[in-house]
């Protein structure tokens, strides 16, 4: 199963992309916005475990968005 990206989180007309990169995913930017939240509210720091919550998280919020279109 491919796990679609969202696209470019930022994305810039292509006279401003000079180096041929999109920059980061919708999905890593709504997985560190999440990763955020996650950090916030734990006594304990981070786990790996928290990481992959976060892209949960992050998939989700992708399902909810291309549903809504």
């Amino acid at each position: 199963m491919s796990i679609k990206d969202g696209g470019p989180a930022y994305p810039v007309p292509n006279s401003a992309n000079q180096n041929g990169q999109e920059g980061m995913s919708l999905r890593d930017h709504f997985a560190g916005l999440a990763m955020a939240a996650i950090i916030a509210s734990s006594a304990e720091g981070t786990s790996d475990s928290d990481a992959k919550a976060a892209y949960i998280y992050a998939d989700a919020m992708l399902r909810a968005r291309e549903a809504g279109q």
